[in-house]
């Protein structure tokens, strides 16, 4: 079946008992046993639900995996990935990084003794020089956050495969929809499923899929050790929008590129970042991983300072000045001090993140509406 009838069916059987065409939703916490030392498929919600596991095939299924997890937060599936590791282990991860993440990388994992080096990813020498016997995850974001770099995932997996190296893929931006990263040969895909698996800003939600069931047992040790999965009724809801993916990705996208298109002749605006543009160094690559679309996010900076900046941002209409991103609501972010604001000055310096760089995430409204909203805020300045 094709990916959109596969979003809609698979994991969605009809309910055996009465028929309905939408599976039901288990809010129970616990679930009787049929005798002492003997065990049902379920037992304990923290541990799996009937609604979690239709939900976790699903998106296995979609993003051609053997097994998938859902927990409460993108962010808690990334910390489960990073409990494999132990004090003295490194991990290197893209510079082009969502400002949670770093944090997560330098605040949190820092405290069980885990290092963490910062390249950029589209250069290969950068990732042979971080390159440390103790290393054992590669990290990278299929579309970088906030500032849209490409990284060649074939290459990265054979970095990973010869150096024996977990490579973990943070495929938010790009959805299934666009790319599957375990079909090149990654070991583990991450998602908020809270942006485009959702799509409508109503669920908090991550995912961990896997190819090998091994790493899988692993990832639910550590998941349910730490009892952080996520509940039933989010799964319901990350279930239901599944089902518009692929329709709302291919819209998103083709208004994103009009949006692109527009701001880069715009007279006000300096610099955009997008991949769908012919300017963007990693357009070739993005048309071959992204199947020909070039997802819904891009960033762009103004003709102006920060104060300047920060006007177009709280000057739009339409789009919603709001962290997170990938629903059907178009939004406005200031990386610097909102999305990234965990970063250290310097540390966003080095990575190329300015005060005058704005983020957008492209929604279901109509493409003129949207650059209209766009003109009259660039008009303040």
């Amino acid at each position: 079946m094709k990916f959109r009838t596969r979003a809609i069916h698979v994991g969605n059987e009809p309910d055996p008992q009465t028929g309905a065409v939408v599976p039901p939703i288990y809010l129970a916490t616990t679930f009787i046993q049929p005798g002492v030392g003997e065990w049902g498929e379920f037992d304990y919600s923290r541990s799996g639900s009937p609604t979690r596991k239709n939900v976790e095939t699903t998106v296995a299924d979609l993003e051609s995996g053997s097994n998938a997890l859902l927990f409460a937060s993108g962010m808690a599936a990334t910390h489960c990935v990073t409990m494999l590791f132990k004090a003295g282990d490194h991990i290197i991860a893209t510079r082009d990084l969502y400002g949670g993440s770093y944090r997560l990388l330098h605040k949190i994992c820092d405290r069980s003794g885990i290092e963490v080096t910062l390249v950029d990813v589209t250069k290969p020498e950068e990732l042979a020089a971080a390159l440390r016997p103790q290393t054992k995850l590669l990290w990278i974001e299929t579309i970088g956050n906030p500032l849209m770099s490409i990284p060649n995932i074939r290459q990265c997996v054979a970095f990973a495969r010869e150096h024996k190296l977990l490579l973990g893929v943070d495929n938010t931006f790009a959805s299934p929809a666009l790319c599957r990263p375990l079909e090149m040969g990654a070991d583990i895909v991450m998602h908020s499923a809270t942006k485009y698996l959702g799509g409508h800003s109503d669920c908090l939600v991550g995912a961990l899929i896997t190819a090998d069931p091994e790493l899988h047992k692993r990832l639910y040790f550590v998941q349910n050790a730490c009892g952080s999965a996520c509940g039933p009724l989010e799964a319901y809801l990350l279930g239901r929008g599944i089902k518009t993916l692929e329709i709302r990705m291919r819209e998103q996208c083709r208004t994103a590129m009009q949006i692109a298109e527009h701001l880069s002749r715009h007279p006000k605006v300096t610099r955009v970042l997008y991949p769908g543009l012919k300017s963007h160094p990693g357009h070739d690559l993005a048309y071959e991983q992204l199947g020909g679309l070039f997802g819904t996010m891009m960033s762009f900076e103004v003709d102006g300072d920060t104060n300047a900046t920060k006007m177009v941002c709280k000057s739009t209409n339409l789009f919603g000045l709001a962290v997170s991103l990938g629903a059907v609501e178009s939004l406005i972010a200031h990386p610097a001090t909102m999305s990234h604001a965990s970063y250290a000055p310097e540390a966003r310096a080095a990575a190329g993140i300015s005060d005058r760089l704005i983020r957008l995430s492209v929604g279901l409204e109509d493409p003129e509406d949207l650059i209209a909203d766009l003109d009259q805020a660039l008009s303040q300045i």
